[in-house]
């Protein structure tokens, strides 16, 4: 059988959960699965069931870092000529710098 219907505790994942969220929601969410590196379903479930969220860096999450701080940019330029600011953007840079963070904080232990 498929590796890839089994969770980190070798159970089979064979229950179909669904919800609609709103555009703003699900670009909100977008963003974070990108950020941590896991894959939608691993973020849905770790936050659902309040598990921590760590995140491993990679390539991938790189590269969502890099994105989303050019996004953070551009819109605090925005907001610098006199624009409303925005409580999802404000949401994106609390993410970012926790995980700027922890990435400070393994870099520590590294040494």
């Amino acid at each position: 059988m498929s590796h890839k219907n089994r969770d980190e505790c070798n159970r089979w994942r064979n229950k179909t959960v669904a919800f609609r969220v709103s555009p703003e929601e699900d670009r909100q969410l977008e963003t974070y699965v990108k950020l941590s590196g896991l894959t939608k379903q691993d973020y849905i479930t770790r936050r659902l069931l309040g598990r921590e969220v760590i995140v491993q860096g990679n390539p991938r999450v790189f590269k969502a870092l890099r994105e989303q701080l050019a996004a953070v940019l551009e819109e605090l330029q925005r907001i610098e000529a006199g624009a409303k600011t925005d409580h999802e953007l404000l949401e994106v840079i609390q993410m970012i710098t926790v995980i700027l963070d922890g990435m400070k904080e393994e870099s520590a232990y590294g040494n």
